[in-house]
């Protein structure tokens, strides 16, 4: 037979069955839009906002549908009510991670973020001890937080109220916390070291060594060099990128509402005075000041669509099984953003998070972190954070945008996996 011919007949049977396959698979997992043979529903998607394009779907195929990258069938969870279901009523289940050809390759199922079964449940618990241990020692974590806030406001005043781009300071902050958690030592922001870690993190790359190594030969053991390797190169990577991007994007929203500066500074004024640091003791007494941290979290949406989970057996969810090993893609853009819940979700607004006496109001649809058995293991370390480095940098600075506040553009240059804000700059100008 010609090669030509057994070439083509050949693709055609792959074809076939690749159709085959799709519809066999679409018979039992719940709706979703037809998938093309091979590339699935890649087209439909638009990759540059794919939270536009599941808020479209979802309106055709509701809270629960399934959609094909490639010919992987994925099962999106839209709305408060189907993520809850899943992540919280249903978290082990749930809890799986979904697979991501680039991480795999990369992190090989180590460390915590993208491990799943006995290897991140042993992960997971050893970094929250670890992280706890440190934190009780003769320097509480947030006397770390402190001591790096002040070195923070120490390099800002460095630019002498000189237009600059705040994303390298801002990244030098968190990284410099975990740091010190992890190495017992903060380093210069001048460092050599610290500047080639801070470009490996940049780069997405694995850092080269871990102080947590005291590796068991006698039996199989998760503690092994590679996997605690991973494991920090997860907080470096979560503990850094995360906070540093909220930081810089939450200047951004401030210099555009500079009424909401006012306010943050008057309750900075009232609670902590200009002449001791911050604590979290303050947060209590400063409602306005907390709505506000949490409003800019709500507001960016910084991973929209949250890392992807996977289911840990056959599960029956809400009329339709999901097969074990499929992969959950649920919307936190839907639940962060649900009008019932925030009036006006496109506008950036503290009251949201404010009762009608000024009080803080809390709010189950506030999942920045995501929720369940999967959620964001440092996200108390990182609430700190923000809150410390943000009043700090408040009290210490007037910001001052090179443009009218009302022409900043707040919008995301990117929306797919994260949430990227537009690079920009602004003056420090000491109070």
């Amino acid at each position: 037979m010609d090669p030509v011919a057994v070439l083509v007949l050949g693709l055609s049977c792959l074809l076939l069955f690749s159709i085959w396959r799709q519809k066999a698979e679409r018979r039992k997992l719940p709706p979703g839009p037809t998938p093309l043979p091979i590339i699935g529903n890649i087209l439909q998607l638009d990759i540059k906002d794919v939270t536009k394009s599941l808020t479209n779907f979802s309106k055709v195929y509701g809270p629960v549908f399934t959609l094909y990258f490639g010919m992987k069938p994925t099962v999106v969870l839209y709305g408060y009510e189907a993520v809850k279901e899943a992540l919280i009523d249903h978290g082990e289940e749930f809890s799986g991670r979904g697979k991501v050809p680039l991480f795999d390759q990369v992190y090989k199922g180590l460390g915590i973020i993208f491990s799943n079964g006995h290897r991140w449940k042993e992960m997971r618990r050893f970094a929250l001890m670890t992280l706890r241990n440190f934190g009780m020692g003769k320097r509480s974590i947030e006397e770390r937080v402190q001591e790096e806030a002040h070195c923070l406001v120490e390099e800002l005043r460095k630019t002498n109220g000189s237009p600059c781009d705040p994303t390298f300071i801002l990244g030098c902050a968190p990284c410099n916390v975990i740091c010190s958690i992890v190495f017992q030592n903060r380093f210069d922001y001048k460092d050599q070291n610290f500047l080639y870690l801070m470009k490996t993190l940049n780069e997405d790359s694995k850092i080269s060594s871990s102080p947590w190594i005291q590796e068991n030969h006698k039996e199989p053991s998760e503690f092994t060099k590679e996997n605690l390797t991973v494991v920090a190169t997860d907080l470096f990577g979560a503990g850094t990128e995360t906070t540093s991007t909220t930081l810089r994007y939450g200047l951004l929203l401030l210099m555009k509402h500079p009424h909401v500066i006012a306010k943050v500074k008057e309750e900075i004024d009232h609670v902590i005075g200009r002449h001791r640091s911050p604590c979290m003791k303050d947060r209590s007494q400063m409602p306005y000041t907390d709505a506000v941290i949490h409003e800019i979290q709500r507001y960016i949406d910084l991973l929209p669509n949250n890392m992807p989970h996977e289911v840990t057996r056959d599960i029956k969810f809400r009329g339709y099984l999901i097969p074990k090993g499929t992969t959950i893609m649920t919307s936190l853009t839907s639940v962060l953003h649900d009008h019932k819940e925030f009036p006006n979700p496109e506008t950036f607004d503290p009251g949201h998070f404010l009762d009608k006496s000024g009080n803080f109001k809390k709010s189950d649809y506030f999942m920045p972190f995501s929720s369940g058995k999967r959620m964001c293991a440092g996200e108390g370390l990182a609430r700190m954070e923000l809150f410390l480095f943000l009043t700090t940098i408040l009290q210490n600075f007037n910001l001052k945008a090179l443009m009218d506040p009302q022409d900043l553009n707040t919008r995301p240059v990117v929306n797919g996996l994260a949430s990227v804000p537009p690079s920009y700059q602004l003056c420090f100008l000491p109070v």
